[in-house]
């Protein structure tokens, strides 16, 4: 009898038999793929050109009952599940090498209630899903800044976007979810069904469940939003981001900003000869009336002189699409990491200027994202996310071509990341983790007192920890 090489989730290899699989694949009404099966390789692929692993399976969901027969034929054979939404997680855990893949990529329904302003969004949309039916409505939640994002993973990592400073992050705007445990059951978690979990799901990752669905609410917001965007030259760094951080400590809610030290793109709406020049970008949301927006945005654009503006009143669905040719899904290899910032000190800009000066690729971006708002007046323990009083975060966004580069990029992104822990007190964004190396010392250093709490909760809800292809929490049971 033909037998399936597969991997348990004690990291040993094991054999399923034909009839196992057979059976599997007839209960399902989405597809199950195996290596080499037609569309399998398109479908192990994700965003990270990085990341090369070859599931024995991949489960295509149409829906929750076919999720739910995933989650108990892993659980029954013990096998490694890595859960995929729009497969954009830089770490590479929406796959894994030699198990099973539970893919909800085919379930991008979006659902929404203008009347309520609510919108019901099924686990594998991606925000440029979202935002296409929002509109239609004026509407919007916070979400991602690239339009191919997966609303899954963003949203459980706590989900910080271009509304964060006047509408929170993500999960300050979820209403509820549905999710299939490990046990296979299927719960809807929020404020007064299962409470505990919506607590844990609003930050603590895809660690207790698979969600098939999620209701967001949303907030008045476009058509049309006013964008800052003014690029100014690399050597006036310093003086752009002291005058930058200034501006942005009296800045209202409605405005939410970040600075990127990047090489301008080849990309055809820039004037050719500023192409590849090192610049200072201050890219920054005003959500709100637009010309109230151009107001506020105006002091930004006078820092100095741009070597461009793209600043400006933009349709919010091309808004949010504006980064996307810059992130081509499995086109470049990334590494993305974080680090909260209790303060942007002059000492601090120094530092970061001094090491984004010998980024290794121009693909880079080094972004300061400035936070408070909303983000700030949520408890530390009102939700699983913890940490939100840090005035800002550091990203480094991190892209390069060649695969023998890897190590040289890697090695500069730790040692800035390094270089500007003496001005961090811990924290991070889960979404950007690097590849999660650190392991546990990450995730504690995330989640702070709430990790004991989030400990727990894994204990009820996966105590065998099949859901561990993630920034794991790992049970005690």
């Amino acid at each position: 009898m033909t037998q399936l090489r597969a991997i348990a989730i004690t990291a040993e290899e094991i054999a399923l038999d034909e009839t196992l699989v057979t059976d599997f694949k007839s209960r399902l009404q989405g597809q199950l793929l195996c290596p080499g099966d037609p569309g399998y390789d398109e479908a192990r692929q994700v965003w990270n050109g990085m990341i090369d692993k070859r599931p024995a399976l991949i489960a295509r969901c149409i829906g929750t009952a076919d999720i739910i027969d995933a989650i108990n034929f892993a659980r029954t054979h013990r096998l490694l599940v890595a859960v995929r939404g729009g497969g954009h997680n830089v770490a590479g855990n929406a796959v894994c090498d030699g198990g099973l893949v539970i893919d909800l990529s085919l379930m991008r329904g979006v659902h929404v209630d203008p009347k309520a302003r609510t919108a019901r969004v099924q686990g594998g949309a991606t925000w440029g899903d979202v935002d296409r039916e929002t509109q239609v409505f004026a509407l919007a939640t916070p979400g991602g800044q690239v339009s191919t994002t997966g609303v899954a993973g963003f949203t459980l990592g706590g989900g910080m976007g271009n509304m964060r400073r006047k509408y929170g992050l993500s999960i300050d705007n979820l209403l509820s979810v549905d999710i299939v445990t490990a046990d296979g059951q299927i719960l809807t978690a929020s404020p007064t069904e299962n409470p505990d979990l919506f607590w844990g799901v609003r930050g603590g990752g895809g660690n207790f469940g698979v969600v098939t669905s999620f209701e967001f609410r949303l907030h008045p917001v476009g058509p049309m939003v006013m964008l800052g965007a003014p690029m100014y030259p690399e050597e006036q760094a310093g003086e752009i981001l002291r005058s930058w951080r200034e501006f942005m400590a009296a800045a209202p809610d409605e405005l939410s900003s970040m600075a990127a030290i990047w090489a301008v793109p080849p990309a055809p709406h820039l004037p050719p000869e500023i192409h590849g020049k090192p610049v200072v970008l201050l890219a920054g949301v005003y959500a709100g009336p637009v010309e109230e927006g151009e107001r506020v945005v105006q002091p930004l654009r006078e820092l100095g002189t741009p070597l461009a503006d793209l600043s400006g009143p933009m349709p919010y669905t091309v808004l949010q699409r504006a980064f996307d040719p810059f992130f081509p899904k499995g086109e470049l290899l990334y590494y993305v990491k974080s680090l909260n910032l209790d303060h942007f000190s002059d000492e601090a800009i120094e530092v970061l200027l001094s090491h984004a000066a010998q980024r290794p690729s121009p693909l880079t971006l080094v972004l300061i994202w400035h936070q408070g708002g909303a983000i700030s007046r949520v408890g530390a323990e009102e939700t699983a996310f913890g940490r939100r009083d840090a005035p800002f975060m550091l990203s480094i966004d991190s892209a390069w071509t060649d695969p023998r580069d890897t190590e040289k990029n890697i090695s500069w992104s730790r040692a800035l990341w390094s270089a500007m822990r003496p001005f961090s007190t811990g924290g991070l964004y889960l979404n950007f983790p690097g590849l999660g190396e650190e392991k546990e010392v990450l995730v504690r250093a995330a989640y702070g007192p709430n990790y004991d709490r989030l400990v727990a909760l894994k204990n009820k809800y996966d105590p065998t920890n099949l859901f561990r292809m993630n920034q794991n929490i790992a049970p005690t049971v």
